[in-house]
């Protein structure tokens, strides 16, 4: 029988290695009435350090292929550096999604079904964003919520604490 590692054993051998992707869901007023985006974001484990892949009103396997190109990028791909890629099992990760990241030397690991726990930062990292930000205000057509989540961005690398990371900043003075 294939014996499993343990996964708290997996992310303590791989802990700078891995990051983690997933999406949320923003209300957004728009020229068409309220209209749902798809907000895309990376997470390093290691640092805490997000970057906001891509924001649309209608998240395909397409759409997500352009966007990771991007971070794949050989200049200065956000995901280059990490050997692994923690993902849920949201149809827009697709086989052809796999495969370019395996091109690229990123393993995708899919989590089980039904598992938020597995992908904690990534999860926290929503739960931050919805609390602290968006659930104050109501954005006004999509380049405002770009506006939104990348302010709210700078200020999570800059200005907030991280408790997971001894009440440290990721970017600021310490």
């Amino acid at each position: 029988p294939k014996r499993h590692t343990p996964w708290s054993v997996f992310l303590k051998a791989h802990w700078e290695a891995i990051a983690a992707a997933d999406f949320f869901t923003v209300e957004v007023w728009t020229l068409r009435g309220l209209t749902r985006f798809h907000v895309f974001f990376v997470i390093d484990h290691s640092t805490r350090r997000v970057h906001i892949a891509g924001i649309t009103d209608g998240a395909c396997g397409d759409w997500v292929i352009r966007v990771t190109r991007g971070m794949l990028d050989a200049v200065d791909g956000f995901l280059l550096p990490h050997r692994f890629l923690i993902h849920d099992r949201d149809p827009v990760f697709t086989d052809r999604f796999a495969a370019l990241l395996r091109s690229a030397d990123v393993e995708p690991v899919k989590l089980p079904p039904r598992s938020p726990n597995l992908n904690a930062y990534a999860e926290r990292f929503v739960r931050s964003i919805k609390d602290e930000c968006l659930s104050r205000l109501i954005p006004i057509g999509e380049r405002h919520l770009w506006l939104a989540v990348e302010e709210f961005a700078e200020h999570y690398h800059i200005e907030r604490n991280h408790q997971g990371l001894g009440n440290r900043l990721i970017d600021g003075e310490p």
